[in-house]
This record gives C-alpha cells, structure tokens and sequence, in this order.
C-alpha cells in the first residue's frame, strides 16, 4: 500500500458520485482535505476536482491556471487547468479502489501527483470562507 496522503496533496482519485461508497467511472484530481485514521484503516476526505468550465468559478470554488500560476501549476502536477469544488467533498477509504497511480506518475508508483502551492492557500482559505458565507445568506 502506498503512503498516507498530506492534506494540500492533489492524488489521482475515482471520486464517487452517487452513491457515495461506489467509486466513479474515471480518475480526476482531487484535493486532499484531512486524512483521518481507523481501527481498520485510513479514510481520506477530498474536493472534487475538474477542468471543465474552469473559467466560472461558484462559491466554494478556486481554480490552478497554469497561465496564471505555472508555479502552483507545477507543483501540484497538474496537466489541465483544473478547478476545486469544496461543495463536494467526501470521505473515502485510503486503497486501491478508490485512488490510483495517474497515467505519468511524478511521484513514483503513488496517486500523489502533486501539492498545493502555499501562493493557492489563499484561494483555497478564500473558497472556504465564500462556502461558509453563502450558506448563511437569506
């Protein structure tokens, strides 16, 4: 088995869509929120990643450019620009069924493709704080 995740690492996840315990069609980026561990093992919780419509950012989103931030780009092994939704979130069991090594692995034979730059800390804290804000709003 591979090594315990960080939380700010961006791993190679089949994020579950519905329901939550069936891991979905295909891999994408996903970001590590906490790592949490179990009697029986680890559970990772992770924000959805995307490249679609990364241009329109909602609350609780950010977004790593590579035109904007090759930096942050790099660092967090990116190969399309890439947007994360803090919306959704979920936890899931650190294995092989729910994480994989990515097509290109940079980091050997793990689904770690990378860390979240400390210049993205902002939009992440902003993102967060946009979450939380719109959720009390009348």
């Amino acid at each position: 088995m591979w090594e315990l995740p960080n939380p700010g690492d961006v791993v190679w996840c089949h994020f579950p869509q519905r329901p939550r315990d069936i891991p979905g069609p295909k891999p994408r980026p996903s970001l590590v929120i906490s790592v949490t561990e179990y009697e029986d093992g680890h559970t990772v919780k992770v924000a959805y990643g995307t490249s679609q419509k990364v241009d329109r950012l909602n609350a609780g989103e950010f977004a790593i450019r590579k035109a904007e931030n090759k930096t942050a780009y790099e660092v967090a092994g990116l190969s399309y620009d890439t947007k994360f939704d803090l919306r959704y979130m979920v936890e899931v069991p650190w294995n092989e069924i729910f994480f994989s090594v990515p097509p290109n692995p940079s980091h050997g034979q793990t689904p770690k493709l990378g860390s979240l730059h400390i210049g993205m800390h902002r939009a992440l804290n902003a993102a967060a704080q946009a979450l939380t804000s719109s959720r009390f709003n009348v």
